[in-house]
């Protein structure tokens, strides 16, 4: 299967795609208002201990304090001494000593607490933490208070395995657990040496700094969204990765030549015309994304409503006008309906509880038939799932292991005019679907002077400060822009101008 990594860097933040055989799999939006949290260490100071539900209430210095479980709390903080297992899973030999945690749990108010945040802040709910602290390398992962070594289960060739192990046993330190990655196939003792006492180091630092200084603070801040994905995803597997961005690539191939110098030819810059994402077809991917109504090609539908509390999915036949009896059509349209929701539920990022009301089917055959196939789709997903079967209700009950909020709340921020109730896109994104504007009329024609109206607030947005996002982008394309607000503009909305002639440059925006 051809894998590819498409960035595209605007001056309102970065988007990452991943395409899977040419098609959209998985799309990340980094702002530079929404930096990514997870794997970010604190030194914390425990507020609340509420032992009716085995958690505490953790402050790290955000505005909402941290929501901490006691099965969270890592051997090293309880003195409970090292785990000893050869399981090739981290959270596998995490989990058998957390019933041991059901005694008194050692946590008082106002006792600090080496934390890490596994899951983001969403909403009004703080960040999920554990104090089970892992720092993740380019080939291994370093788990301080374990006395264990594993290997990744997605290596396969058992011979390799067991010589990653042999290798990772020898650089072992003492009150140390370690995972080898599955980057780390093929690699000599030297090279994962070399990664282990990088860790050793950052950890070493983490600890001074903690012992130094008081009261709950950042004491690591792991990588960026484009870091952690050229660190974890860019692997031999992945046949390209393309940058519009000179620094984004420089940034990129740096990191490369010490870690994986085999990987740096494979890194390109863009250099065409057209948009990035305009070229490999993943803007109009993108587009039909953010939408409720996905369309299939039998001509079915599906409807996606994102709630606090779940997602509901419905499939529906839509123009579908089937040849067979009334089960052979509705599981046409509902394993292609299972094919395209395993897929947007990786797009979109959706996350906790998922209910799916799939199109009714009597026979219990075609229902088991569509159950397997749907786990067999959910097989690519990098996200833990947990699948029931078909309900009496015709629904398929699902989680997905949620660790950052969805797409939808990167790309849209609530709308003032309802309440909440709806969303309108973010002034980041408007500011990148402006540029993406310019850029195209720039590949059609020679003008260079134009005028720009837009929502106040988008206005604000693009001119706020002396070096603004605005002089950034004229710039970046060599134009003049002239900014006029119009309060009775969506905050969507906007219109490019040619200063020169006057001309509605709409239809050279449109793809």
């Amino acid at each position: 299967m051809r894998r590819d990594i498409i960035m595209n860097a605007s001056v309102a933040g970065t988007r990452i795609a991943i395409q899977e055989t040419k098609q959209l799999a998985e799309l990340y939006v980094e702002l530079p208002e929404q930096e990514r949290m997870v794997g970010d260490i604190y030194k914390g100071v425990v507020e609340n201990v509420i032992k009716g539900m085995d958690a505490c209430f953790v402050d790290i210095g955000l505005g909402q304090n941290a929501f901490l479980r006691f099965s969270d709390i890592g051997e090293f903080f309880e003195g409970y001494g090292p785990i000893q297992d050869d399981s090739d899973d981290i959270e596998t030999w995490k989990m058998q000593e957390r019933e041991k945690k059901r005694r008194k749990i050692p946590l008082v108010s106002n006792q600090e607490i080496l934390v890490q945040i596994t899951k983001e802040p969403i909403n009004k709910k703080g960040a999920r933490v554990t104090s089970e602290i892992s720092l993740a390398g380019r080939f291994m992962v370093l788990v301080p208070g374990y006395d264990h070594v594993g290997v990744s289960k997605k290596i396969e060739n058992v011979r390799e395995k067991r010589r990653l192990k042999r290798l990772a046993q020898k650089i072992r330190p003492k009150g140390f657990g370690i995972i080898v990655r599955t980057v780390a196939a093929k690699k000599d003792l030297p090279v994962l040496k070399a990664d282990m006492e990088n860790l050793l180091r950052t950890w070493d630092k983490i600890e001074k700094k903690a012992r130094k200084e008081k009261g709950s603070m950042l004491l690591y801040k792991d990588m960026g969204m484009v870091s952690s994905i050229i660190r974890d995803l860019f692997t031999p597997n992945v046949n390209r990765v393309i940058v519009d961005s000179r620094k984004l690539y420089r940034e990129i191939t740096n990191y490369l030549k010490d870690v994986s110098p085999y990987l740096v030819p494979r890194v390109e810059l863009y250099r065409g015309l057209n948009p990035i994402f305009d070229e490999y077809g993943i803007e109009k991917e993108v587009n039909k994304t953010l939408g409720r109504k996905i369309w299939l090609k039998s001509g079915g539908y599906i409807l996606f409503d994102q709630t606090e509390a779940l997602v509901a999915i419905d499939v529906n036949s839509g123009k579908y006008i089937g040849r067979g009896n009334h089960d052979e059509s509705s599981l046409k349209i509902n394993l292609e309906a299972a094919d395209e929701i395993a897929r947007q539920l990786r797009l979109r990022d959706l996350g906790g509880i998922v209910v799916i009301d799939f199109i009714d089917m009597i026979a219990e055959e075609k229902r088991r038939k569509l159950v397997t196939e749907f786990r067999k789709k959910l097989r690519k997903d990098r996200a833990k799932t947990s699948t029931t079967m078909i309900s009496e209700f015709g629904l398929i009950e699902m989680t997905r292991e949620r660790v950052r909020p969805s797409l939808i709340f990167s790309v849209f921020e609530p709308c003032p005019n309802c309440d909440a109730l709806g969303f309108v896109p973010s002034s980041p994104i408007v500011a990148t679907d402006i540029e993406i504007a310019i850029r195209r009329v720039r590949t059609k024609q020679k003008e260079r002077r134009f005028k720009l109206y837009v929502h106040p607030s988008i206005a604000n947005y693009l001119t706020d400060g002396i070096w603004n996002r605005l002089r950034k982008m004229m710039l970046k394309y060599f134009v003049h822009i002239e900014v006029f607000s119009e309060t009775d503009y969506p905050i969507a909305h906007f219109k490019l101008v040619s200063k020169k002639s006057g001309e509605d440059l709409s239809r050279l925006i449109k793809t």
